[in-house]
């Protein structure tokens, strides 16, 4: 089965390189595509006033972000998608690897380009702790600001292509590290692909690995589409789920969007229609997480905050286990030891879910606690009950009433058109349950 997928890719690879330098030659005088449903698709014609936008974590505008391989139509895809082919505002594109920095286009009143140890340096914008990276990074960041309506209202990033042989300290700064980064802060992350780089080498299991986690937010695009006859591009889209299922371990996997994002009109011959169709739907997908913003963030933060507490919960079981089953006389070390390699032995994971809301659906692998604990010594941490103090009360607390009252609270105000930003528990009375609006009372 692995054998015929790959020769489908070799014979799709064989057949773009052949129509490579035809392509190049044609593009030159193609006719440009109408765009029309993007105006529409993203309301760009609507002349409305922008969303109060501001660098907290919650209100800040939306960030896409692009991944993928070197030469896929990345740089290609956020000019046709701001219409910027053919303007002084256009990024870079072209056959070779092109992009070497992470690019952040941002809304400006006219054109600027923003060096990155000016984007670090400035506390107004959300991006000085990149400057832990170093300067050998931020000489690769820049910063790009277009006016344009649609950046009004997102935040465009794009990225180095994944060279697989090349290593990730010839890049002089880590790579993976600053991608993790921009994928912490991002509302939606577009892999790309292109049908002839559908192999997957050491740098891109590495990325999808920082994924994991962040599966809703991902959109797999299968780029430049119309270069390949109906039945290549079908075993195309095959051999690509193929290479990517042991990378994305869900039950249900990301939507993948296929089709050609350039100015350019479809190449006849090809599923036009298909591609069309497919576009607007990404449009619609992008324009449906733009609106939805708030609502976006305010879940993920709680998601977040359900993590850290039952982590909190667990660390704090195991140091419990670890102080009742030291006596005098006993070998600290080998005593923890002991826990660590057998939770189950002392009923870890079960004492939590007996005494606590955790769902068993969302306690982490108890693999990972041996590495959490080779790295962080069980002596450096206290009990969450000696974490607690008459003024400023415990911090279990605190991330319990805002799992279970602020942050539902938060999204209840979004449903009656409140500003959230001007929440707070003086004025929302977070010691109350906030009421279910999905249930009849």
């Amino acid at each position: 089965m692995r054998a015929l997928v790959l020769l489908g890719c070799l014979l799709a690879s064989l057949l773009f390189s052949g129509q490579a330098e035809e392509t190049e030659d044609a593009n030159e005088e193609a006719p440009l595509r109408d765009r029309s449903h993007i105006e529409k698709t993203l309301m760009l014609n609507e002349d409305k006033p922008s969303d109060d936008y501001s660098d907290g974590e919650i209100t800040s505008k939306p960030m896409v972000l692009f991944l993928g391989p070197w030469s896929v139509g990345k740089s290609t895809m956020i000019n046709y998608l701001l219409g910027l082919e053919n303007t002084r505002y256009q990024l870079y594109t072209g056959a070779e690897p092109t992009t070497s920095e992470f690019t952040v286009l941002m809304h400006g009143p006219k054109l600027k380009t923003i060096e990155g140890i000016v984007m670090a340096a400035d506390s107004a914008r959300s991006f000085s702790p990149l400057e832990k990276f170093g300067q050998n990074f931020l000489e690769k960041l820049i910063g790009i600001e277009v006016p344009h309506k649609l950046l009004e209202r997102v935040t465009f990033v794009d990225t180095p292509g994944i060279i697989e042989n090349r290593k990730q300290q010839e890049r002089g700064y880590p790579f993976n590290d600053v991608c993790q980064w921009f994928i912490d802060r991002a509302d939606l992350i577009f892999v790309v692909f292109d049908p002839t780089k559908l192999d997957v080498g050491l740098e891109l299991e590495m990325l999808f690995r920082q994924l994991k986690g962040r599966e809703s937010q991902i959109r797999i695009i299968l780029n430049k589409a119309d270069n390949l006859a109906t039945q290549m591009l079908m075993r195309v889209y095959g051999a690509l789920f193929w290479s990517l299922a042991p990378l994305i371990n869900v039950t249900e996997p990301p939507r993948v969007y296929v089709s050609s994002f350039w100015p350019q009109e479809y190449k006849p011959d090809t599923h036009q229609e298909l591609f069309l169709q497919e576009e607007i739907s990404l449009l619609e997908d992008l324009n449906q997480v733009i609106e939805n913003r708030l609502e976006n963030k305010i879940a993920f933060i709680r998601q977040h905050a359900i993590r850290v507490r039952i982590h909190a919960l667990l660390v704090d079981r195991y140091l419990q286990t670890y102080k009742d089953k030291m006596t005098f006389f006993s070998d600290g070390e080998l005593v923890f030891k002991d826990i660590v390699e057998d939770p189950d032995k002392f009923y870890i994971f079960k004492t939590i879910l007996a005494k606590t809301n955790v769902s068993k659906f969302d306690l982490p692998n108890r693999e990972a606690y041996k590495d959490f604990f080779g790295i962080n010594p069980i002596s450096s941490f206290k009990l969450l009950s000696q974490q607690c103090s008459y003024m400023g009360g415990c911090f279990l607390e605190k991330i319990e009433r805002a799992i279970t009252q602020e942050l539902p609270g938060l999204l209840g105000s979004l449903g009656l058109g409140k500003n959230p930003g001007a929440l707070n528990c003086d004025k929302t009375g977070c010691s109350e349950t906030p009421k279910n609006r999905y249930r009849k009372h």
